[in-house]
């Protein structure tokens, strides 16, 4: 035996020591890495809870198809109101309530119709881009006020509008935009850069500080319709057909109001509804606001 070496059958006892262990090792998908001082991988990150909205709105086929469906019935439906003229228009009147509608009359106006403008007539592509990848710590107030003063490029109509709007002049209908955007040059650039316009403010354009009332657009329809025999409304919003909407309540109380037999017979039917699943008061409610006791479900034996 030489000093400080092996035997031959202490060598291949250790030889095979170490081979049973990189077998080991090899099975357990554990690495071992000496010296390495490279950083550990990141933690995935977690999806935007925004994103699937925006996939859906501004991406999908489906969102594309409803909202030319929308378009296209309203074109119908005005067009028929065109030829058959109506008593009334479809804005409510000053007191009525959702259980008991009353409508302002169309004696000697002109046919209008009336629409919000975000997300209804144009898709805020470049504000909902950067509020989904952007800082998650900025305030909302403040780059809103920066969009509506950018130069509007980053529009697109939604699809079927322009068509739609040129087709509802075409008949003699004015298009009149309702929206609660403070800035009535920075709504008429978006609109002009969607091919929407023209859109005159006073005249065919009226943003939130016209109202006096803030977020509620009853007295700017009002002011509308006093001028205007309303045929149709156009919203991504319930708020955009009435306030009465908008009263504090609860995800059933306000699906109900929604759902009345006086009112359910107005969507489609002079209240078009377009899709937005990105923002705004309906996306509320937890699972037992949403999913009624009586209607719940699981495979027998699971909880």
């Amino acid at each position: 035996m030489r000093r400080g070496g092996f035997s031959g059958r202490r060598w291949q006892a250790t030889l095979a020591a170490i081979l049973s262990l990189s077998a080991a090792l090899s099975l357990s998908g554990c690495v071992v890495a000496v010296g390495n001082t490279s950083p550990a991988s990141p933690s995935p990150v977690a999806p935007n809870p925004k994103l699937a909205g925006m996939q859906y709105l501004y991406g999908s086929a489906e969102a594309d198809a409803i909202s030319r469906q929308a378009w296209t019935a309203l074109v119908a439906y005005v067009g028929d109101r065109v030829k058959r003229p109506v008593a009334d228009s479809v804005v409510l009147a000053k007191g009525a309530t959702l259980e008991a509608p009353r409508f302002l009359s169309c004696a000697g106006k002109r046919p209008a119709a009336v629409f919000d403008v975000d997300e209804t007539v144009l898709l805020n592509l470049g504000f909902e881009q950067d509020d989904l990848t952007g800082r998650a710590d900025r305030a909302f107030p403040e780059r809103w006020r920066a969009w509506e003063a950018s130069d509007g490029q980053a529009v697109l109509p939604t699809p079927g509008a322009a068509a739609a709007l040129a087709d509802l002049r075409a008949m003699g209908v004015a298009v009149i935009f309702n929206t609660n955007r403070d800035s009535a040059d920075g709504a008429a650039r978006a609109l002009d850069a969607a091919g929407l316009g023209p859109a005159v403010h006073g005249d065919t354009l009226f943003v939130r500080p016209d109202g006096g009332t803030g977020d509620d657009k009853d007295t700017r329809r009002w002011r509308i319709a006093e001028r205007y025999c309303v045929v149709a409304m156009g919203g991504d919003q319930l708020g955009d057909f009435s306030g009465l909407f908008d009263r504090p309540g609860g995800v059933a109380e306000r699906r109900a109001r929604a759902d009345g037999p006086r009112i359910a017979a107005l969507w489609g039917r002079g209240w078009f509804v377009f899709p937005n699943p990105v923002y705004g008061k309906a996306l509320k409610g937890a699972v037992d606001d949403i999913f009624p006791a009586d209607r719940r479900w699981h495979p027998t034996g699971e909880q």
